[in-house]
Parts: C-alpha cells; sequence; structure tokens
C-alpha cells in the first residue's frame, strides 16, 4: 500500500470518488478492462484526500458508497476491491486519525477473477448495528453474504459473517450496474435481488439469525426496478 496521499484534521466525508484508471488487472467483469488504484474523497470542509494502491489491488467497482457505517453520524465509504491473485473483497474505509484509511474489510474470495455485488449497506434487523450484505461470485457461486459491522471502541471493528443465501444473484458479466437493492415498504428493510435463474424477482429480509425470501415476481429488468418502489 502506497503512503497516505493526504492528510487532514478530523472532518467528515461528503463524497467520494475512483481516480488513477488501471489495466493491470483486467477481468472486465464491469464491461471493461479499466479499474482504479486511488480512492479520493471530499471533506466537509472542502478538501481532499486520497489514498493509492500501488500494487496488487484495485478497485473493482462502479462508484463508492458514502454511508454511516458505524453510527457515529459521520460517513464512512464502502468499496470492492480485488486483488491479483485473491479476487474481491468489501471495505470499508473512513478517516483514522485524520487519514483516510480502511477500516474493516471482508476475506478475500480466495481466487482471482471472482467478483462480489452489494445489496446492501443498512441496519437489516433494526438491532443498532449495520450489515453488509453482497452476492459471493454473482455468476458463479450465487450465495448472499451479510456481515455485521460492529464498532468495539477504541478504533477497533469487529466484522462478522452472520448469515448466508444460497441461489441469489443481482449482476451479470458486463453489466456496467447492479440489479436490484434495498428497499422499505413499511414492513423493515428487504433486498430486492434475482434468483439465481434469472426468472424471478425476490426480496429477502434477515431478522437477525436468518435469511427468508418470498417472490415478488416474474423476472424483467423493468420489473426488478419496480420492485425498489414497493
Amino acid at each position: 500500500m502506497a503512503g497516505i496521499a493526504s492528510q487532514a484534521v478530523a472532518q467528515e466525508i461528503v463524497s467520494a470518488r475512483y481516480d488513477g484508471p488501471t489495466t493491470r488487472y483486467p477481468h472486465g467483469v464491469l464491461g471493461d478492462e479499466v479499474e482504479y488504484d486511488t480512492l479520493a474523497v471530499r471533506l466537509s470542509d472542502g478538501r481532499e484526500m486520497s489514498a493509492r494502491w500501488t500494487q496488487d489491488i484495485v478497485f473493482e467497482d462502479l462508484s463508492p458508497r458514502v454511508v454511516d457505517v458505524d453510527g457515529d453520524g459521520a460517513p464512512e465509504v464502502v468499496v470492492i476491491e480485488s486483488h491479483e491473485r485473491q479476487g474481491a473483497r468489501l471495505a470499508v474505509w473512513g478517516l483514522v486519525d485524520g487519514a483516510l484509511a480502511a477500516k474493516a474489510t471482508t476475506p478475500f474470495i480466495g481466487t482471482r477473477f471472482r467478483w462480489l455485488a452489494p445489496a446492501a449497506v443498512a441496519d437489516l434487523d433494526g438491532d443498532g448495528l449495520v450489515e453488509l450484505a453482497y452476492v459471493d461470485r454473482p455468476h458463479l457461486a450465487k450465495v448472499l453474504r451479510v456481515w455485521r459491522y460492529e464498532p468495539l471502541g477504541a478504533g477497533q471493528v469487529r466484522l462478522s459473517e452472520v448469515a448466508s443465501l444460497d441461489g441469489v444473484t443481482n449482476h451479470r458479466i458486463g453489466w456496467d450496474y447492479i440489479a436490484g437493492g434495498l428497499r422499505d415498504c413499511g414492513q423493515g428493510p428487504e433486498m430486492v435481488l434475482a434468483d439465481a435463474g434469472w426468472s424471478t424477482v425476490v426480496a429477502v429480509r434477515f431478522d437477525g439469525d436468518r435469511l427468508t425470501q418470498y417472490e415478488l415476481g416474474p423476472y424483467t429488468p423493468d420489473a426488478i426496478e419496480r420492485a425498489l418502489g414497493c
């Protein structure tokens, strides 16, 4: 990992973007072979700071997700990172002692050119802690995994896998978007996905212990988008 490109006194992150296009990880899962080596954020006082991977890892992603993961009122940044030999992982970046740094990561999938597609970053079960959900290898394994982000104090974090569900997906090779996402139709948050065969739109709920799903109707690109609006 390269040194932090810039530092600032503690501020809130208000936006984030990728920079430093690179072709050194030619997977092409998002429609081309261009990924990014730099994460840049803008702070609430207008300043920018960034961090760059100089080798092995790229941001194999569409755009960073700016969301409060630890519940302190200040946003973090959730990204997809891919390793040259170990494939993708989900990572949470934030401000640590005035610098932009990774605060927690899931394990790498373990094999080159294996990817994951985020489904939700939210308190899915209403316990006050945020869960990070993604489809592990949406073109192959098609497993929804849910991880709980738990701040422990003194800058320590526990990121634990708490549930998984086989047989769902949210991305096809070459798409420059991720299908479905998170909705709340008055009964709590639900993840909208497709079944593994792309025949049915499904909603998936997490009760703090297990994931359950129910069908919303036949899959079409329009149907899965309409489902997000209840």
